[in-house]
């Protein structure tokens, strides 16, 4: 019975499927009760070189009984003798003895299936009455492979786990690369994660502003980021984040995590178990995956099994937190990524503001910039022709607009010459009458009636040629190739005009000059001879290149106050859409000024009159 108890500890702990720290103690105290032995220990050794190292022992009591006998040195000797030989002992006869009475110092060389290390156990009996080495010996060796069995069936289990695993990674990236937006693939990474794993519940937390927000959370398509919950969890996430390790509850043994705002997450929602994994990008933490469970704690193999997927997956939503912004926010991280390599990752921003502020500041106490004069402009033309009706009459026909272009010498306007027909006809028959009269008179002596006839003759020549003169004249034209600046006329068709009324005004649009109102306040700084540049208020966007001919002596007053007058003509070109009378803002160049006296001189100014007394 007892031998097949033996039998059934050992083949269980072949087959043992739980961690290393349950699997040694139990395998060396089988390994004692098997040699009959009081006390077992088991050493590991790092290479050939290295020093040995109790790895455990047992029964509890047994380092406190090492302690007080004193022969713990010959414990590691044994050890190194079975190691070279594969098995040793030593008795208290023998040279070696140290005074352990009658008592037996076992060691056997494990089979740990690591090149690496290697491993004894070493035995020790209180006396050597029934106790044959050999055969314990005999009884160990049989045994010695187990940690080697063990060590392969952990592998390949591992190894089946990793595989599973991966192939679960694959297919969650599938799901993940499929989407589009960032919200999306959060929310089908903690749905998908809380199925794989029978969590009751994940969430997702990511870095922004220098702290952990939580993003999503499986199952729950919207929530209010202010309430209570969410930020006692953000609060876990961050403690995960800081601390840029995984953090299990209930914490393990070995454990040095701070877990405070993890138990006060547990406390106040409920859960038992939870796990917290930093997403790392670039070796960097950049979120937490927090993951509940109601009933079942997280194994060792669920655990590699998130990181797993959390660096499989950092990297896309990564990828998508960046990208799936509007283009402000893309460009704002794109230049604190830039700047951050020659400024360092923290506050980037603000190293750089100041930084900029200093050039800024240095530019303009030091710094010269063109200094331009600013001032209104129209435009103007000395070539203007007024053009009036020639006698008292009646508009006939209009030919142009206002703005036409028209040559020398085409018809604007024709007034009626209807009466002006007329008045020749009466004219040419009375020269006729009083021609005859006067040859009649002629014939008859009658020297005083053929002067008066005569006179009259003369007076209706006069009329008729007077009449013609107007009729030649009925037609207005352009005196010189312009434009038609005044005369909007086709709406007085048949009204009457009067002799002198001036109909159209025509300018020659060659010879155009633009006319600047400088202030008195910078007539100092112009001079004939001086460049600048003017654009028109119809086309901004275009400049035109101009030169001060002559400034009027005398200011004018207007509302603004006084200004000088100043003429300017074009250095290149006229364009065909100038017309007279348009307007636009002028700057003048008057040379280079210190770029703070630029902007302050008028501030200055002003107080200098205002505190002189």
């Amino acid at each position: 019975m007892e031998m097949n108890q033996t039998i059934n500890d050992f083949e269980h702990i072949r087959r043992f499927t739980g961690l290393p720290g349950e699997f040694w103690p139990a395998f060396l105290e089988k390994c004692t009760r098997l040699a009959a032995a009081r006390i077992g220990f088991l050493l590991v050794r790092e290479g050939a070189d290295g020093s040995w190292k109790n790895f455990c022992f047992w029964p509890g009591d047994a380092r406190e009984v090492i302690k007080t006998s004193g022969f713990g040195s010959r414990i590691e000797e044994i050890s190194a003798d079975s190691a070279r030989d594969g098995y040793a002992w030593e008795t208290a006869g023998q040279e070696k003895s140290v005074g352990t009475g009658s008592g037996i110092i076992l060691g056997v060389r494990l089979v740990l299936g690591d090149e690496e290390r290697v491993g004894v156990a070493v035995f020790v009996f209180d006396n050597t009455e029934g106790v044959f080495p050999e055969e314990v010996i005999l009884r160990l060796k049989l045994v010695a492979d187990t940690p080697a069995i063990y060590q392969s069936g952990r592998l390949l289990r591992q190894s089946r786990a990793d595989v599973v695993q991966f192939a679960e990674a694959l297919d969650l990236m599938v799901l993940l690369n499929a989407e589009k937006r960032y919200m999306a693939a959060a929310m089908t990474f903690c749905n998908e994660v809380a199925s794989r794993y029978r969590c009751a519940c994940v969430s997702l937390g990511w870095l922004k502003d220098g702290y952990i927000r939580v993003q999503a959370i499986s199952h729950m398509e919207r929530f209010e980021k202010k309430m209570d919950v969410v930020q006692i969890l953000e609060a876990a996430m961050e403690e995960a984040f800081d601390q840029d390790e995984e953090i299990v509850l209930p914490q393990p043994k070995d454990s040095t995590a701070v877990v405070r705002d993890h138990e006060a997450f547990s406390r106040d929602q409920g859960a038992q178990y939870m796990v917290s994994l930093p997403i790392r990008l670039d070796g960097e933490p950049v979120g937490v995956l927090f993951c509940e469970r109601a009933k079942e704690a997280f194994s060792e193999i669920d655990i590699r099994g998130l990181r797993v997927l959390c660096d499989q997956a950092a990297r896309r939503l990564g990828d998508l937190k960046r990208n799936d912004r509007w283009f402000g926010a893309r460009m704002a991280t794109l230049a604190r990524e830039t700047l951050s390599r020659f400024l360092g990752i923290e506050h980037t921003f603000a190293k750089f503001m100041g930084i900029l502020a200093c050039v800024i500041l240095a530019i303009f106490l030091f710094g010269h910039w063109n200094y331009r004069v600013e001032a209104p402009f129209i435009l103007k033309t000395d070539d203007l022709a007024f053009q009036p009706a020639p006698f008292d009459g009646y508009i006939a026909d209009v030919h142009v607009d206002v703005g036409d272009l028209v040559d020398e010498g085409e018809l604007l306007l024709t007034l009626d010459t209807r009466e002006l027909l007329l008045e020749e006809s009466t004219a040419i028959a009375n020269q006729v009458r009083y021609s005859r009269e006067a040859e009649k008179a002629r014939a008859e002596n009658a020297l005083a009636e053929m002067k008066i006839a005569q006179a009259l003759a003369d007076q209706a020549k006069a009329q008729l040629g007077l009449v013609r003169y107007h009729l030649n004249n009925a037609g207005i034209r352009a005196p010189f190739p312009g434009i038609v600046v005044e005369g909007d006329l086709k709406e007085m068709l048949g009204a009457p005009v009067r002799k002198g009324d001036v109909l159209f005004k025509v300018a020659m649009i060659q010879k155009m000059y633009a006319e600047l109102d400088i202030d008195e306040r910078d007539v100092h700084e112009v001079a004939a001879g001086r460049t600048g540049e003017i654009a028109f208020v119809s086309r901004p966007d275009l400049k035109f290149t101009v030169k001060i001919e002559r400034i009027e002596p005398v200011s004018v007053a207007k509302e603004d106050g006084n200004v000088f007058i100043t003429r300017s003509l074009f250095t290149g070109e006229v364009a065909d859409w100038w017309r007279p009378g348009m307007s636009g803002v002028a700057k003048v160049n008057v040379g280079k000024r210190n770029i703070m006296w630029i902007f302050t001189h008028r501030t200055v100014d002003f107080l200098r009159l205002l505190l002189w007394w």
